[in-house]
């Protein structure tokens, strides 16, 4: 059974917050009940409920936004990978609470989309139909050559270069194409030089190499460390609270997974996307950007499609209201990190949890969000 610390955000929370004070802090959130936000009453206890009783083992923390304010944030105890000084993992039971940041995993896989089309806007980095090979004109002996010439830098950030590349298998094996990109000493000529099984753009592999490949390009054209930059240009005119990117074991960025943050933060991202990728009056993310980066690039499967290093999708779902049909946008990260979004009900849903390298990772959050969530809506 999982103790947990649990902020719903209320009514009965919101007592002595004055409307002028959120006035003088933008970024701080406003806060709203479920049910004014849309949702029949109990919505809380029907999660840490869900939760506890084992349905959604080791969710760690649940924070739901509706209509740009903050309705909810339920944090639990449990189990953990957590860091030393020197980077080694292990397990420990953990407290969360709504300061505490947790890791994002693959996650940082579509905040780096985010960056990228910064970074376009800037003039700072090629367009998308940029020649993939010309951003690291030191590879000219890569094998099959002909083939590779023809990736462009669209083919890295929809993974649609056709290498050879397996992240089914644990993160813990080495024939995990991840874990093998940072266990080399060159990790993009490691990426470029996989084996072709398919046509540029024919065909979705899931590929950190691909986002390594671009978080070196955004690295090359910002001529700042993509840390360095995300601060500049989303984290801090967010008003997000400590971050952190991790290193690689090969010393270099841990582009496709080494992002962390507190799940709050995260759902402030989110808000950042229903709103045309500005903060209040302040444009972060072009608008035009976000919206190429939510048009299906290439199917999956399940009837999942895949934009700009963000998943896209339909959910059909029974409401209180009667049966509904959702479009949704989601960032998805290894142990059950989800950051999903649904533009026309102005709603987002951030998980944060611990099951990596599982094969049923994803079923707590999804349980959560389609098996009281949504059906909580009005």
């Amino acid at each position: 059974m999982l103790d947990r610390r649990k902020l719903l955000v209320g009514a009965t929370a919101l007592a002595g917050y004055s409307a002028l004070a959120r006035a003088a802090a933008p970024h701080q959130w406003q806060t709203t009940s479920p049910a004014d936000a849309g949702f029949v009453p109990g919505l809380g206890e029907r999660i840490d409920q869900f939760i506890r009783g084992g349905k959604a083992p080791n969710i760690h923390g649940v924070v739901i936004v509706r209509r740009g304010a903050l309705m909810l944030e339920n944090y639990f105890e449990g189990d953990d990978q957590v860091r030393d000084e020197h980077g080694r993992a292990h397990f420990e039971r953990v407290a969360f609470s709504t300061e505490r940041s947790h890791e994002l995993r693959s996650v940082s896989k579509s905040i780096v989309g985010l960056l990228y089309g910064i970074a376009l806007a800037q003039g700072k980095v090629p367009p998308l139909d940029a020649p993939l090979l010309a951003q690291f004109p030191d590879y000219t002996d890569l094998p099959d050559m002909a083939q590779r010439s023809q990736w462009t830098i669209r083919h890295a950030i929809t993974m649609t270069l056709g290498i050879e590349w397996n992240e089914e298998v644990s993160y813990d094996d080495p024939r995990n194409g991840q874990t093998a990109m940072d266990r080399a000493a060159d990790p993009y000529r490691h990426v470029l030089s996989q084996p072709i099984v398919a046509a540029a753009g024919e065909r979705w592999i899931y590929c950190g190499g691909a986002t390594a490949l671009i978080g070196k390009i955004l690295e090359n054209g910002t001529k700042q460390s993509a840390y360095d930059y995300a601060r500049a240009v989303l984290f801090e005119p967010l008003a997000l609270g400590p971050t952190q990117w991790r290193i690689g074991p090969n010393g270099q960025r841990n582009f496709a997974s080494g992002i962390g943050m507190r799940p709050r933060d995260l759902a402030r991202i989110g808000q950042l996307l229903l709103d045309g990728g500005k903060a209040g009056d302040r444009p972060i993310v072009p608008a035009d950007w976000l919206e190429d980066s939510f048009k299906s690039k290439v199917t999956i499967r399940d009837r999942r499609d895949y934009g700009y290093h963000w998943y896209l999708g339909e959910m059909v779902f029974n409401s209180a209201s009667g049966p509904r049909q959702e479009r949704w946008i989601a960032a998805i990260g290894n142990g059950g990190q989800r950051l999903f979004v649904f533009p026309r009900l102005e709603l987002l849903v951030v998980f944060t949890a611990g099951n990596y390298n599982r094969r049923d990772q994803g079923m707590p959050p999804i349980r959560v969000l389609t098996e009281v969530i949504l059906p909580s809506l009005r």
